[in-house]
Protein backbone atom coordinates (compact mmCIF):
# COMPACT_ATOMS: atom_id res chain seq x y z
CA UNK A 1 0.00 0.00 0.00
CA UNK A 2 1.08 3.63 -0.75
CA UNK A 3 2.03 6.26 1.26
CA UNK A 4 -1.70 7.58 2.87
CA UNK A 5 0.23 11.13 3.36
CA UNK A 6 0.44 11.98 -0.57
CA UNK A 7 -1.66 14.89 -1.88
CA UNK A 8 -5.00 13.91 -2.87
CA UNK A 9 -5.78 13.61 -6.09
CA UNK A 10 -9.06 16.42 -7.20
CA UNK A 11 -8.29 16.38 -11.23
CA UNK A 12 -7.73 13.06 -13.63
CA UNK A 13 -5.91 13.60 -17.05
CA UNK A 14 -7.33 11.55 -19.67
CA UNK A 15 -4.07 10.94 -22.00
CA UNK A 16 -6.64 9.83 -24.93
CA UNK A 17 -5.00 9.14 -28.46
CA UNK A 18 -1.95 10.72 -28.75
CA UNK A 19 -0.87 9.24 -32.31
CA UNK A 20 -3.42 11.26 -34.06
CA UNK A 21 -1.28 14.03 -35.08
CA UNK A 22 -2.99 16.14 -37.20
CA UNK A 23 -5.80 14.00 -37.63
CA UNK A 24 -7.69 15.27 -34.25
CA UNK A 25 -10.25 17.88 -35.64
CA UNK A 26 -11.10 14.93 -38.45
CA UNK A 27 -11.73 12.78 -35.45
CA UNK A 28 -13.44 15.16 -33.72
CA UNK A 29 -16.07 15.95 -36.44
CA UNK A 30 -16.18 12.00 -37.03
CA UNK A 31 -17.15 11.26 -33.38
CA UNK A 32 -19.70 14.11 -33.33
CA UNK A 33 -21.08 13.14 -36.59
CA UNK A 34 -21.59 9.59 -34.86
CA UNK A 35 -23.06 10.90 -31.65
CA UNK A 36 -25.39 12.93 -33.26
CA UNK A 37 -26.52 9.72 -36.13
CA UNK A 38 -26.24 7.43 -32.64
CA UNK A 39 -29.24 9.77 -30.83
CA UNK A 40 -31.01 10.11 -33.78
CA UNK A 41 -31.18 6.48 -34.71
CA UNK A 42 -32.08 5.05 -31.85
CA UNK A 43 -34.59 7.81 -30.64
CA UNK A 44 -36.05 7.18 -34.33
CA UNK A 45 -36.38 3.51 -33.57
CA UNK A 46 -38.09 4.29 -29.86
CA UNK A 47 -40.30 6.72 -31.74
CA UNK A 48 -41.85 4.39 -34.46
CA UNK A 49 -41.98 1.84 -32.12
CA UNK A 50 -44.27 3.79 -29.88
CA UNK A 51 -46.52 5.21 -32.58
CA UNK A 52 -47.33 2.02 -34.77
CA UNK A 53 -49.85 -0.06 -33.46
CA UNK A 54 -48.50 -2.94 -34.98
CA UNK A 55 -45.37 -2.76 -33.46
CA UNK A 56 -46.37 -3.01 -29.58
CA UNK A 57 -45.24 -6.06 -29.09
CA UNK A 58 -42.90 -7.68 -26.66
CA UNK A 59 -39.85 -8.12 -28.89
CA UNK A 60 -40.06 -4.59 -30.17
CA UNK A 61 -40.59 -3.37 -26.86
CA UNK A 62 -37.33 -4.68 -25.70
CA UNK A 63 -35.87 -3.04 -28.82
CA UNK A 64 -36.76 0.09 -27.26
CA UNK A 65 -35.04 -0.20 -23.93
CA UNK A 66 -32.19 -1.46 -25.97
CA UNK A 67 -32.68 2.24 -27.72
CA UNK A 68 -32.81 3.23 -25.06
CA UNK A 69 -29.46 1.64 -23.07
CA UNK A 70 -27.49 2.58 -26.51
CA UNK A 71 -28.60 6.51 -26.00
CA UNK A 72 -26.96 6.56 -22.57
CA UNK A 73 -24.25 4.22 -22.96
CA UNK A 74 -23.04 6.60 -25.95
CA UNK A 75 -24.42 9.93 -23.81
CA UNK A 76 -22.41 9.08 -20.94
CA UNK A 77 -18.44 8.48 -23.26
CA UNK A 78 -18.87 10.43 -26.69
CA UNK A 79 -19.06 14.09 -24.87
CA UNK A 80 -16.27 13.12 -22.89
CA UNK A 81 -14.22 12.06 -25.12
CA UNK A 82 -14.63 14.69 -27.60
CA UNK A 83 -12.71 17.11 -25.75
CA UNK A 84 -10.14 14.56 -25.28
CA UNK A 85 -9.68 13.73 -28.41
CA UNK A 86 -9.65 17.73 -29.70
CA UNK A 87 -7.17 18.72 -27.53
CA UNK A 88 -5.60 14.77 -26.86
CA UNK A 89 -4.98 15.29 -23.58
CA UNK A 90 -8.24 16.38 -21.45
CA UNK A 91 -8.63 16.75 -17.46
CA UNK A 92 -12.02 15.67 -15.65
CA UNK A 93 -12.73 15.94 -11.83
CA UNK A 94 -12.72 13.08 -9.58
CA UNK A 95 -15.84 12.88 -8.97
CA UNK A 96 -16.92 13.05 -12.38
CA UNK A 97 -14.89 10.70 -13.23
CA UNK A 98 -15.99 7.83 -10.32
CA UNK A 99 -19.79 9.15 -12.16
CA UNK A 100 -18.75 8.48 -15.39
CA UNK A 101 -17.12 5.44 -14.24
CA UNK A 102 -20.27 4.26 -12.37
CA UNK A 103 -23.25 5.45 -15.52
CA UNK A 104 -21.05 3.20 -18.03
CA UNK A 105 -20.94 0.23 -15.77
CA UNK A 106 -24.62 0.37 -15.49
CA UNK A 107 -25.20 0.85 -19.04
CA UNK A 108 -22.88 -1.90 -19.92
CA UNK A 109 -24.38 -4.13 -17.56
CA UNK A 110 -27.71 -3.21 -18.95
CA UNK A 111 -27.14 -3.83 -22.42
CA UNK A 112 -25.72 -7.64 -21.43
CA UNK A 113 -29.39 -8.25 -19.80
CA UNK A 114 -31.13 -6.66 -22.48
CA UNK A 115 -29.59 -8.67 -25.28
CA UNK A 116 -30.09 -11.96 -22.96
CA UNK A 117 -34.02 -11.24 -22.53
CA UNK A 118 -34.34 -10.61 -26.05
CA UNK A 119 -32.32 -14.02 -27.04
CA UNK A 120 -34.82 -15.87 -24.54
CA UNK A 121 -37.63 -14.10 -26.26
CA UNK A 122 -36.49 -15.06 -30.01
CA UNK A 123 -36.36 -18.74 -28.20
CA UNK A 124 -39.88 -18.68 -27.37
CA UNK A 125 -41.31 -17.39 -30.86
CA UNK A 126 -39.26 -20.10 -32.87
CA UNK A 127 -39.30 -22.69 -30.64
CA UNK A 128 -42.54 -22.67 -28.64
CA UNK A 129 -45.02 -20.55 -31.25
CA UNK A 130 -48.06 -21.41 -30.00
CA UNK A 131 -47.29 -20.25 -26.60
CA UNK A 132 -45.58 -17.73 -27.33
CA UNK A 133 -48.09 -15.19 -26.77
CA UNK A 134 -49.10 -16.37 -22.89
CA UNK A 135 -45.57 -16.26 -22.43
CA UNK A 136 -44.02 -13.32 -23.40
CA UNK A 137 -46.21 -10.71 -23.47
CA UNK A 138 -45.90 -7.27 -22.36
CA UNK A 139 -46.51 -7.06 -18.84
CA UNK A 140 -44.08 -10.28 -18.38
CA UNK A 141 -41.08 -7.93 -20.21
CA UNK A 142 -42.12 -4.76 -18.25
CA UNK A 143 -41.51 -6.62 -15.29
CA UNK A 144 -38.46 -8.20 -16.73
CA UNK A 145 -36.91 -4.41 -17.68
CA UNK A 146 -38.04 -3.16 -14.00
CA UNK A 147 -36.09 -6.08 -12.52
CA UNK A 148 -32.93 -5.43 -14.65
CA UNK A 149 -33.12 -1.90 -14.20
CA UNK A 150 -33.17 -2.73 -10.18
CA UNK A 151 -30.47 -4.89 -10.73
CA UNK A 152 -28.36 -1.98 -12.37
CA UNK A 153 -29.11 0.50 -9.14
CA UNK A 154 -27.83 -2.58 -6.70
CA UNK A 155 -24.75 -2.81 -8.59
CA UNK A 156 -24.06 0.87 -9.27
CA UNK A 157 -24.98 1.50 -5.51
CA UNK A 158 -22.59 -1.22 -4.38
CA UNK A 159 -19.95 -0.49 -6.50
CA UNK A 160 -20.24 3.43 -4.86
CA UNK A 161 -20.56 2.48 -1.52
CA UNK A 162 -16.86 0.56 -1.75
CA UNK A 163 -15.35 2.99 -3.63
CA UNK A 164 -16.44 5.93 -1.73
CA UNK A 165 -13.78 5.41 1.32
CA UNK A 166 -11.37 4.95 -1.67
CA UNK A 167 -8.31 7.57 -1.40
CA UNK A 168 -6.37 8.80 -4.32
CA UNK A 169 -3.00 10.03 -3.65
CA UNK A 170 -1.41 10.20 -7.06
CA UNK A 171 -0.75 9.80 -9.95
CA UNK A 172 -3.47 11.13 -11.60
CA UNK A 173 -2.71 10.20 -14.89
CA UNK A 174 -5.18 7.64 -17.17
CA UNK A 175 -4.05 6.02 -20.71
CA UNK A 176 -7.72 5.71 -21.81
CA UNK A 177 -10.30 8.23 -23.14
CA UNK A 178 -12.65 7.44 -20.70
CA UNK A 179 -12.73 6.30 -16.74
CA UNK A 180 -12.57 2.72 -16.32
CA UNK A 181 -12.46 0.57 -13.35
CA UNK A 182 -8.85 -0.88 -13.66
CA UNK A 183 -7.50 2.72 -14.53
CA UNK A 184 -9.04 4.42 -11.23
CA UNK A 185 -7.95 1.90 -9.29
CA UNK A 186 -4.45 1.73 -10.70
CA UNK A 187 -4.50 5.58 -9.26
CA UNK A 188 -5.74 4.28 -5.79
CA UNK A 189 -3.43 4.02 -2.50
CA UNK A 190 -6.19 2.47 -1.07
CA UNK A 191 -6.61 -1.32 -0.71
CA UNK A 192 -8.73 -2.37 -3.58
CA UNK A 193 -8.99 -6.22 -2.85
CA UNK A 194 -12.83 -5.68 -2.07
CA UNK A 195 -13.69 -3.69 -4.83
CA UNK A 196 -12.12 -6.33 -7.35
CA UNK A 197 -13.72 -9.36 -5.77
CA UNK A 198 -16.97 -7.31 -6.38
CA UNK A 199 -16.54 -7.09 -10.04
CA UNK A 200 -15.12 -10.65 -9.93
CA UNK A 201 -18.15 -11.86 -8.45
CA UNK A 202 -20.68 -9.45 -10.39
CA UNK A 203 -18.82 -11.28 -13.67
CA UNK A 204 -21.52 -13.95 -13.12
CA UNK A 205 -24.65 -12.29 -12.85
CA UNK A 206 -24.23 -9.84 -15.52
CA UNK A 207 -21.53 -11.45 -18.00
CA UNK A 208 -21.45 -15.10 -17.96
CA UNK A 209 -25.23 -15.37 -16.71
CA UNK A 210 -26.06 -13.52 -20.02
CA UNK A 211 -23.59 -15.21 -22.47
CA UNK A 212 -25.08 -18.49 -21.43
CA UNK A 213 -28.88 -17.93 -21.91
CA UNK A 214 -27.48 -16.44 -25.74
CA UNK A 215 -25.76 -18.98 -25.78
CA UNK A 216 -28.30 -21.97 -24.93
CA UNK A 217 -31.47 -19.94 -26.48
CA UNK A 218 -29.34 -19.67 -30.40
CA UNK A 219 -28.49 -23.36 -29.90
CA UNK A 220 -32.35 -24.39 -29.63
CA UNK A 221 -33.04 -22.17 -32.43
CA UNK A 222 -30.67 -23.90 -34.78
CA UNK A 223 -31.68 -26.90 -34.11
CA UNK A 224 -35.81 -25.96 -34.38
CA UNK A 225 -34.34 -24.05 -37.60
CA UNK A 226 -32.87 -26.64 -39.09
CA UNK A 227 -35.92 -29.34 -38.86
CA UNK A 228 -38.11 -27.03 -40.61
CA UNK A 229 -38.43 -28.71 -44.23
CA UNK A 230 -37.91 -26.37 -46.82
CA UNK A 231 -34.92 -23.86 -47.49
CA UNK A 232 -36.86 -20.89 -47.90
CA UNK A 233 -39.28 -21.31 -44.41
CA UNK A 234 -35.21 -22.29 -42.57
CA UNK A 235 -34.99 -18.80 -44.27
CA UNK A 236 -37.70 -17.11 -43.26
CA UNK A 237 -37.51 -18.08 -39.49
CA UNK A 238 -33.98 -17.23 -38.78
CA UNK A 239 -34.28 -14.01 -40.00
CA UNK A 240 -36.70 -13.33 -37.27
CA UNK A 241 -33.33 -12.89 -35.21
CA UNK A 242 -30.89 -12.45 -37.48
CA UNK A 243 -30.38 -8.66 -36.49
CA UNK A 244 -30.63 -9.55 -32.89
CA UNK A 245 -27.72 -12.23 -33.64
CA UNK A 246 -25.42 -9.80 -35.39
CA UNK A 247 -25.87 -6.88 -32.47
CA UNK A 248 -25.04 -9.76 -29.81
CA UNK A 249 -21.48 -10.88 -32.31
CA UNK A 250 -20.78 -6.83 -32.33
CA UNK A 251 -20.79 -6.35 -28.67
CA UNK A 252 -19.91 -9.58 -27.07
CA UNK A 253 -16.99 -9.90 -29.71
CA UNK A 254 -15.58 -6.72 -28.40
CA UNK A 255 -15.90 -6.96 -24.73
CA UNK A 256 -14.17 -10.74 -25.29
CA UNK A 257 -11.64 -9.21 -27.62
CA UNK A 258 -11.09 -6.36 -24.61
CA UNK A 259 -9.90 -9.89 -22.46
CA UNK A 260 -7.45 -11.16 -24.75
CA UNK A 261 -5.42 -7.87 -25.26
CA UNK A 262 -6.02 -6.71 -21.52
CA UNK A 263 -2.51 -4.66 -21.66
CA UNK A 264 -2.27 -3.58 -25.14
CA UNK A 265 -3.01 -0.07 -24.82
CA UNK A 266 -3.77 1.00 -28.27
CA UNK A 267 -5.93 -2.31 -29.52
CA UNK A 268 -7.95 -1.77 -26.02
CA UNK A 269 -9.11 1.79 -26.98
CA UNK A 270 -10.02 0.85 -30.43
CA UNK A 271 -11.87 -2.34 -29.07
CA UNK A 272 -13.34 0.29 -26.47
CA UNK A 273 -14.43 2.74 -29.25
CA UNK A 274 -16.23 -0.35 -30.57
CA UNK A 275 -18.74 -1.41 -27.99
CA UNK A 276 -19.02 2.62 -26.65
CA UNK A 277 -19.50 4.31 -29.79
CA UNK A 278 -19.65 2.11 -33.36
CA UNK A 279 -22.32 -0.45 -31.87
CA UNK A 280 -24.91 2.25 -30.58
CA UNK A 281 -24.66 3.70 -34.17
CA UNK A 282 -24.87 0.19 -36.07
CA UNK A 283 -27.79 -1.13 -33.80
CA UNK A 284 -30.70 1.34 -35.09
CA UNK A 285 -29.52 0.41 -38.73
CA UNK A 286 -29.01 -3.78 -38.56
CA UNK A 287 -32.73 -3.57 -37.00
CA UNK A 288 -34.28 -1.11 -39.44
CA UNK A 289 -32.50 -1.96 -42.56
CA UNK A 290 -33.45 -5.82 -41.82
CA UNK A 291 -37.02 -5.26 -40.43
CA UNK A 292 -39.73 -4.56 -43.47
CA UNK A 293 -42.40 -3.66 -40.38
CA UNK A 294 -40.46 -1.37 -39.00
CA UNK A 295 -39.21 -0.13 -42.31
CA UNK A 296 -43.12 0.17 -43.18
CA UNK A 297 -43.89 1.83 -39.89
CA UNK A 298 -41.36 4.66 -40.56
CA UNK A 299 -42.55 5.36 -44.00
CA UNK A 300 -46.07 5.63 -42.23
CA UNK A 301 -44.76 8.18 -39.38
CA UNK A 302 -42.65 10.24 -42.25
CA UNK A 303 -45.76 10.51 -44.46
CA UNK A 304 -47.80 11.42 -41.63
CA UNK A 305 -45.50 14.08 -40.74
CA UNK A 306 -44.86 15.57 -44.29
CA UNK A 307 -49.21 15.69 -44.39
CA UNK A 308 -49.36 17.32 -41.15
CA UNK A 309 -46.64 19.96 -41.89
CA UNK A 310 -48.80 20.25 -45.24
CA UNK A 311 -51.95 21.14 -43.72
CA UNK A 312 -50.67 23.27 -41.21
CA UNK A 313 -49.19 25.13 -44.58
CA UNK A 314 -52.51 25.55 -45.95
CA UNK A 315 -54.27 26.49 -42.78
CA UNK A 316 -51.63 29.20 -42.04
CA UNK A 317 -52.22 30.64 -46.08
CA UNK A 318 -55.93 30.26 -45.53
CA UNK A 319 -55.59 32.60 -42.03
CA UNK A 320 -53.48 35.32 -44.03
CA UNK A 321 -55.75 35.89 -47.01
CA UNK A 322 -58.30 35.56 -44.49
CA UNK A 323 -59.72 32.88 -46.88
CA UNK A 324 -63.75 31.80 -45.81
CA UNK A 325 -63.44 28.52 -47.75
CA UNK A 326 -60.10 26.44 -47.24
CA UNK A 327 -60.53 22.84 -49.19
Amino acid sequence: MQNRNSSTVTEIVLLGFQNLQNLNIFCFLLLLIIYCVSVCGNLLIILVVSYSRSLHSPMYFLLTQLSLSDILLTTIIVPNVLPVVLHQVSSVSLMRCLTQFYCFAATISLECLLLAVMSYDRYQAICHPLHYTSTMDLTFCIKVVLLCWLVIFLVVLMLSITMSGFEFCGPNVIDHFFCDLDPLLALSCSDTFAVKMESEVLVIPLGIFPVTVIIVSYVYIIITVLKIPSVTGRQKTFSTCSSHLAVVCMFYGSLISMYLFPNQGDIKKILSLLYTVVTPLLNPMIYSLNNRDIKLALLKLLYNIVSSVLDMGKLSICLSTSSIKCN
